[in-house]
């Protein structure tokens, strides 16, 4: 029996049940509503079947996603695979939210009177003078619904052990004047190895009341068992993180602060590439006694060269070195904010079609647009395997409770990391005579 006569016996056995008016008469668009819906997801159910055959794969549950059509709103279930990930492209279109987000906003600007003649360029080149006011409204409407959706949904205490945090700034046009407004994301992993978008907004100022406002929002919402909370420096987010995510450490993104290291000797370019060869294969060395031999040899080093460097280093060693009390297999992507970066990325080329936003609602909804396919894409694949994670309640014990290290330890890790950091400057050296 084929899929589709056998979801067309189930419909008619379950006549007694199919929804009906008030008055008795069956609800017909209803009842295709629900045979489309589940004629759909028995397709794509079978899809994944025949995928995993081919390739010895296995299930691992659904994601839900929206499709609105003709006759309603479909809810679909979009298999997940336990390795790799399975889309419907036959049904579904990835990623056009944000087009559909461009396009309300460039038509916004070009209706308000302030767009250049570059930004009217893009509109015409995207067909924007064959959307009417109406349809504008409609896609608009469409795209605040879903953002809205992933801003304000309930996380019913979702564990995320590990959180990211950070802003960048685009154009927008507030009380009659272009200013550069900031937008401010959240992302999390859970317990089991998951991404998600917890929280997006768009705030006047990067300051303590701003980041409190918005940690609040997301805490709120239901996340827990905050353990790590990775970020740049800023002392209003930093303060923010503390009160909000009490007992969670902070770690500050170590590219980050390898670009201030670098900033501070920028009198001199070589001195400014020889402090960054000095600090950057701190964080490549695998053993925790290593790295943490090598972070003091890089605040000597450039003391008497570059003193404002190594005072940097000395100040940020408690944030920078947070990642190490965690399982040695998370630390590449515990101690970078570069999660967030890929992000920041796509936020900016999109921005940058529009150059200037009308509006912080055009912002907020162009951000929101981009987040929403993020977390969309981010439900295919983990981040951390189960397997991985799993090392976070086996490894995770305090750095209070581990024996200190011997002498002849010591002694060894200060070896490794001269060593390490030698080879960095002697090949910066290799490369600046070639």
């Amino acid at each position: 029996m084929t899929a589709m006569s056998r979801i067309a016996d189930e419909t008619i056995a379950a006549a007694t049940e199919m929804p009906r008016f008030g008055d008795g008469f069956i609800n017909l668009r209803e009842v295709i509503r629900q045979l489309a819906e589940s004629v759909v997801n028995e397709i794509m159910s079978a899809e994944a079947d025949q995928l995993c055959d081919a390739t010895g794969n296995s299930r691992n549950g659904y994601r839900e996603r929206k499709l609105a059509t003709c006759v309603g709103t479909l809810t679909l279930r979009i298999p997940k695979l336990r390795t790799g990930s399975f889309f419907p492209d036959d049904v579904l279109e990835r990623y056009k939210r944000v087009d559909r987000a461009v396009v309300a906003a460039v038509a916004e600007t070009c209706a308000t009177g302030t767009s250049t003649r570059k930004v009217q360029r893009v509109a015409a080149a995207m067909g924007i003078e064959r959307l009417s006011k109406d349809q504008v409204s409609a896609i608009c409407a469409h795209l605040d619904s879903e953002v809205e959706e992933l801003a304000t949904r309930p996380l019913g205490g979702l564990p995320v052990p590990y959180l990211w945090v950070d802003a960048t700034y685009v154009k927008c046009r507030r009380e009659g004047r272009v200013a550069s407004t900031a937008v401010v994301t959240a992302i999390g992993c859970d317990s089991e190895g998951w991404r998600h978008v917890l929280g997006v907004g768009v705030v006047d100022t990067e300051s303590y009341d701003s980041w409190s406002e918005f940690l609040g929002r997301v805490k709120a919402r239901g996340v827990s068992g905050v353990r790590l909370v990775t970020s740049d420096a800023h002392e209003g987010l930093r303060r923010a993180v503390e009160e909000t995510f009490q007992g969670a450490a902070w770690q500050r993104c170590v590219v980050h602060l390898m670009r201030d290291c670098a900033r501070a000797a920028s009198g001199s370019r070589r001195l400014s590439r020889r402090v960054s060869r000095i600090v950057a294969p701190v964080f490549r060395l695998k053993e925790e006694g290593a790295v943490r031999a090598a972070y003091h040899l890089a605040i000597e080093m450039p003391g008497s060269c570059c003193p404002e460097a190594a005072r940097t280093l000395e100040e940020a060693e408690p944030g920078a070195l947070a990642y190490l009390d965690f399982p040695r297999s998370h630390w590449k992507r515990l101690r970078t904010n570069n999660v967030q970066e890929r992000t920041n990325r796509e936020i900016k080329r999109r921005s940058r079609v529009v150059q200037v936003f009308p509006s912080v609602t055009s912002t907020g909804r162009l951000v929101g647009a981009v987040m929403c396919d993020q977390d969309e894409a981010w439900a295919d694949a983990r981040y951390f395997s189960e397997r991985v994670m799993s090392e976070l309640g086996e490894e995770g014990e305090p750095a209070v409770g581990r024996e200190p290290p011997t002498a002849e330890q010591l002694e060894g890790f200060r070896l490794v990391a001269q060593r390490a950091i030698d080879a960095s400057l002697e090949l910066a050296d290799e490369l600046e005579a070639a």
